[in-house]
Formats: C-alpha cells, structure tokens, sequence
C-alpha cells in the first residue's frame, strides 16, 4: 500500500488489446527473472504470496528484488447498495503489469533453485509468466 496518493481514487482504465511494457523489460538488478507474458492487475496480497513462495523455497538464500508495486487504488461499493450515491471507498491496490515487465528477480542461488523459487511465485500470479536469466 503507498504511504500516500496524490489522487486516491483513480479512474479504473482500460487494458487495450496486447500493449506492451516500454519498462522494467530486462533483467537489472539479479541474475534470473519472472517475466509477465499477458497483461494483467496484481494486488498487493498476491506480490505478497509470491514473495513468502519465493523466501521459503529458496530457504531464505539468495536476494530477492520486486519490480513491481501496488500503487493504483480500487475502489468498491457496499452490497447491495444502489446505483449512483457517489463513488465507492478505497478497498485494496494493485500494480498494473503489461506484458514483458519482468515483476520479480533473483541472484546468489544456482540456475534450477531459482527456476524452481520462480514457478512456484507464478502459481500465486493471475497471468502467464516466463522465467527469464541475464543475458
């Protein structure tokens, strides 16, 4: 969750067709990648999922760095509330992730502990990802 918003209640956009990442593209910061292969919202509940996936099988080894970050608000309505009355209340955040943004990287383990640490992130994700390696 951002410690503060300039906007708190942002328009929900669109996803347009297959647009792709212009950042967070290659592997920067460690040695091995998961790459987004479809576009996709990610909440910061499971960013957070797959980072504890990621810890516990690596056994707390290694570093691991996230790219990406929950900072567009969704917002929602109480049940069975009716139409109009305004907009509803912050309920939780998301990251927006296009294709090709490599979301979470890894160094100081061997190429199958993290290939492993990394399918095992991607079954907490809502989309189809990729395991990338510096090139």
């Amino acid at each position: 969750m951002p410690k503060k918003v300039k906007h708190r209640k942002p328009h929900k956009g669109r996803a347009s067709g297959q647009r792709l990442a212009s950042q967070k593209v290659v592997v920067a910061f460690g040695e091995f990648g998961l790459k987004a292969m479809t576009e996709s919202w990610v909440s910061s509940r499971q960013i957070e999922a797959a980072r504890r996936a990621m810890t516990r099988s690596i056994k707390r080894g290694g570093k691991i760095w996230i790219r990406i970050f929950p900072d567009h608000a969704v917002t929602a309505k109480g049940s069975e509330m009716p139409m109009g009355k305004g907009k509803g209340a912050v309920d939780h955040y998301v990251a927006i992730v296009r294709a090709g943004t490599i979301m979470f990287e890894m160094s100081g383990i061997d190429a199958p502990a993290a290939k492993e640490a990394l399918r095992l992130a991607s079954h907490k994700l809502p989309m189809k990802t990729r395991f990338v390696e510096r090139v």
